[in-house]
């Protein structure tokens, strides 16, 4: 069986900052940009005193690139107020050229959350959160629109906020979800799922169910599940020799990778890695050979 959300193949690295000073982090994302890679993204948590800020990471390295795509991976909302991070994305993206996508998550690690200042929230609180500042976010960026944004919610209460401005392009909102509720409002709300694959305990084959959950979500809400990229946070290690999944040679990780992208539609993948040999290989080696498996499989 095949799945195909008719989105172009995306290629990106998940830089680490907990590996790397912040200016060595900037300079993988350099790499990833030099090496033909579609996206860069960074973890977001404010509360981990040795990290430097993401949005302030996410600028630099906007500055020292020219045409990879930006985003987090995914922010933190409970500490990222939703009408200043809609207008903080616009602006990057218009600076940047085009270039931010605008990757959210519920929230998690409310102690480190509390301890500065932020709200604790249960996980349907948290999903309820998440709803209301979507619905912020995009009032925000729609400058067509007449009137203030007024979104009066049990989380957020925003009233009259002045709209705009507008982004570069129309920047995709990705959330990482993986329990159904939240699935459920990828699927009515986000322009992309960003899962991760360690956290999926059957692995790959976790898609299917998750999917469906998102598809039938999408149609519920009138959208089409085509209106949901699919991507994919990995991890792996190149080896000579073939060993588990994405453990091998970079004709191995192709194969792998194409078989995931026709079998559940999975659009982008996102390699975390911190390493410049590892990221070089991956867009010299592997991106290219899984979007031509990709595309001489669906020509088939």
């Amino acid at each position: 069986m095949s799945t195909d959300y008719g989105h172009d193949l995306l290629f990106g690295t998940f830089v680490t900052p907990t590996n790397h000073p912040a200016h060595q982090a900037v300079e993988q994302a350099v790499v990833a940009d030099e090496a033909g890679l579609d996206l860069v993204t960074f973890q977001d948590h404010p509360y981990v005193a040795k990290f430097h800020d993401t949005w302030t990471l996410m600028a630099y390295a906007a500055a020292r690139t020219s045409r990879v795509r930006l985003a987090a991976n995914v922010h933190n909302l409970p500490l990222r107020p939703p009408a200043v991070l809609a207008r903080a994305a616009a602006s990057l993206d218009l600076l940047s050229g085009g270039r931010v996508e605008l990757g959210l998550g519920a929230g998690g690690f409310w102690d480190g959350v509390g301890a500065m200042g932020g709200p604790r929230r249960t996980p349907g609180e948290s999903i309820e959160a998440l709803d209301e500042a979507i619905q912020i976010i995009r009032g925000i960026w729609d400058t067509e629109s007449r009137g203030g944004v007024s979104v009066r919610g049990r989380h957020y209460d925003v009233h009259g906020a002045r709209r705009g401005p507008a982004p570069a392009h129309p920047i995709g909102i990705w959330v990482g979800a993986y329990k159904p509720r939240i699935l459920r409002l990828v699927g009515r709300a986000a322009d992309g799922w960003l899962p991760s694959l360690a956290y999926l305990q059957g692995g790959v084959s976790d898609l299917t169910e998750m999917n469906r959950r998102i598809d039938d979500a999408a149609e519920a809400a009138g959208r089409r599940p085509t209106d949901v990229r699919r991507l994919l946070n990995i991890g792996g290690r190149f080896a000579a020799q073939r060993g588990g999944f994405l453990q091998g040679p970079p004709a191995q990780w192709a194969e792998e990778l194409a078989e995931v992208a026709l079998t559940y539609g999975t659009s982008g993948f996102v390699l975390a890695s911190d390493d410049t040999t590892t990221t070089q290989t991956f867009a010299a080696e592997v991106a290219p050979a899984v979007r031509e498996l990709v595309a001489a499989a669906r020509a088939s």
